[in-house]
């Protein structure tokens, strides 16, 4: 495992989005930067410390890169606010990317870089990086706050400024050129691909209806990105639209989902890209059934299927417990 630390403000909110990730073993709210030894929530809170209060994020790098882990970073803060974050003011609440090695630096600087240079912003980006030195962990009633007090953490959420603020900065512009978010080389991926598969993931075409390979697939398994991998959809959330097109109520995990508006057909629709790749996936429509009342209209032609007696062999053993197993077999699946 290798680790990464990064300040986002209120550590409450930055452990979610990085536990959700495949590769990751576990993340821990504490502080770092200060110098003060063993400090106090209290201590560092007052700003007198140098500390921020951050997340440690330890991470397996065959399953899961650095620059990954940068862009769910990115996608977590306000970069322009040097400040604080949101409503928690002062140096404590900084956001920050405090690098373990060189290699971790130069990604960093290079996504801090691509990100100033995509126009997403209307100030400079003010974000620390800088050389990790201390960790220390914070009180156990701080690790996995989320997990402990929903409801009070989803009342904080909402009413720092935070939700609004990424909504605005991430659901209505398109993805930033990160090298984790860019194309893949235009004639590798002709070679590896299907002229549809090419053409939907790349063209933003879509395949025909009832003629695609997981339309009426009701096999138990996850569904990942074609190009990358990354996890997208579940079967256990997938329902018969009657469309002739995959349908799913929620994505698997949402960070790996974006989202923009699409004027194509003279309607205005919302586009389904997948985070990392910027493949084309399909189109979100607000016509599903509960719990989430969405439908999730998805080209075959962009996914890949793997079966739940897979999931282990193909590194995806995390996704087992949501169907009920500790390891796959054959008899486990429903096909």
């Amino acid at each position: 495992m290798e680790q990464a630390t990064f300040a986002g403000g209120c550590f409450w909110c930055m452990e979610s989005p990085f536990e959700k990730l495949a590769g990751i073993e576990k993340v821990i709210s504490g502080y770092a930067g200060g110098t003060v030894e063993n400090p106090t929530y209290e201590q560092v809170s007052s700003g007198t410390t140098g500390h921020a209060e951050v997340i440690q994020v330890h991470y397996d790098p065959s399953r899961v890169d650095y620059q990954t882990l940068l862009d769910v970073f990115w996608r977590q803060i306000d970069p322009t606010d040097a400040g604080g974050q949101f409503v928690d003011r002062g140096r404590q609440y900084r956001s920050a990317i405090f690098y373990h090695t060189e290699e971790q630096r130069i990604l960093a600087e290079q996504s801090k870089a691509a990100l100033a240079a995509s126009g997403r912003y209307d100030k400079p980006i003010v974000t620390e990086i800088v050389p990790y030195a201390n960790f220390y962990p914070a009180e156990d009633y701080h690790q996995d706050y989320y997990k402990k007090n929903p409801l009070r953490y989803h009342f904080y959420r909402s009413r720092s400024g935070r939700d609004g603020y990424l909504e605005r900065i991430w659901e209505q512009k398109a993805p930033i050129p990160t090298s984790a978010t860019a194309p893949a080389d235009d004639a590798a991926l002709r070679r590896k691909l299907t002229p549809l598969q090419y053409a939907v993931t790349q063209r933003d075409e879509t395949e025909p209806p009832f003629k695609n390979e997981y339309w009426d697939n009701k096999a138990a398994g996850i569904y990942v990105d074609l190009v990358s991998g990354e996890p997208l959809f579940s079967s256990l959330d997938k329902f018969d639209s009657g469309t002739g097109w995959p349908s799913f109520t929620r994505p698997l995990t949402a960070e790996n989902i974006a989202e923009r508006e699409d004027h194509k057909l003279f309607t205005r629709r919302t586009e389904v890209r997948s985070a990392k790749a910027d493949s084309h996936l399909g189109h979100v429509f607000p016509d599903g059934p509960q719990p989430t009342g969405l439908r999730y209209c998805i080209n075959s032609a962009a996914l890949r299927f793997i079966p739940l007696r897979d999931l282990e062999r193909e590194g995806y053993a995390e996704y087992l417990s949501l169907f009920g197993a500790k390891t796959a077999s054959p008899s486990a699946t429903n096909e």
